[in-house]
């Protein structure tokens, strides 16, 4: 496998893409599980990317399907090197979620280190993680659908405008500033050990998971505290965490016991309920942005 460059978190040395502007190109991808032709969500986007005077392009490997992938891994790599690689392509839109990036990570090709805008959350973590370690800036944990406040603030970002603070819950005081880490745990976890995570000392790291009972998410919070993963990072947020209610019977561990249990002991700057992650709203943050979490007021700036 083709070593990728590990280029860490440093918020100093990314160059953020050229704005999106009336006019862009933005290429519609799903790298994992494949998608309905009549998913409503894409005509509601083309309608969203019309009223920017974006255009949105739909190519025919967007409704490719083979299991429950949109394409065999070949299929999908070449769509993503394609459209990555395209100097007329102005944005990336990862529609796709599910599983499945990873298996395109696998086969080899590597992230140019040149800034690209590339947004999508769930699966599509894997790929936002793995430019950010190539040391590509652009990447945006973030979701298409949702009110229109959401869309504007995604907008906002790919146009290079401010945004405001996202406010959860403080659970453990002090502030931390430091470039921003966004994933889905469960995808995160899968890739330790690889490339394609960034090292996250001195950064501020969001994770939010779906669908993983809290004995799930304990067994992963432990295997990154046991790994050193999170040795060193300046602060913690934590977006939403959603399960079936029958995953906890009665005796065991809440959710919300489970992450404090798990995380308050590093001693860093920690926030909860934030605004982030599967279920609305899913506010749009950019990784690798300089960042200050604020501990006790439960305040997520960008810098």
């Amino acid at each position: 496998m083709p070593a990728v460059v590990r280029a860490g978190v440093s918020a100093s040395a990314l160059i953020q893409p050229p704005p999106l502007k009336p006019g862009a190109r933005i290429a519609a991808l799903a790298p994992g599980t494949w998608l309905e032709r009549d998913d409503p969500l894409i005509t509601a986007l083309q309608k969203r990317c019309r009223s920017q005077g974006w255009q949105l392009l739909t190519p025919p490997e967007l409704w490719g399907r083979w299991r429950w992938f949109s394409g065999q891994d070949d299929q999908r790599e070449a769509a993503l090197r394609q459209a990555w690689s395209d100097p007329s392509i102005d944005a990336l839109f990862c529609v796709g979620a599910g599983w499945g990036t990873a298996r395109v990570l696998e086969l080899g090709w590597s992230i140019p280190a040149k800034p690209r805008w590339c947004v999508g959350f769930s699966d599509g973590s894997a790929l936002l993680l793995a430019q950010l370690a190539a040391g590509s800036s652009g990447g945006i944990h973030g979701w298409f659908g949702g009110e229109a406040s959401q869309w504007q603030r995604l907008v906002a970002l790919l146009e290079g405008r401010t945004v405001e603070p996202l406010i959860g819950r403080g659970v453990q005081g002090g502030t931390a500033t430091g470039p921003l880490v966004v994933s889905n745990l469960t995808i995160a976890t899968s890739l330790i050990g690889t490339p394609w995570l960034p090292p996250l000392k001195g950064a501020i790291l969001v994770l939010e998971d779906t669908g993983e009972a809290p004995y799930r998410i304990d067994r992963q919070l432990t295997q990154w505290r046991s790994s050193g993963l999170l040795d060193g990072i300046a602060g913690l947020g934590l977006g939403r965490f959603s399960w079936a209610k029958d995953d906890v019977l009665p005796g065991d561990f809440s959710m919300e016991e489970i992450l404090l249990e798990r995380l308050t002991p590093l001693g860093v700057p920690l926030v909860r309920d934030l605004p982030v992650g599967h279920g609305l709203p899913n506010q749009a943050l950019p990784l690798g942005r300089p960042a200050k979490l604020d501990g006790a007021s439960g305040r997520l700036s960008l810098l």
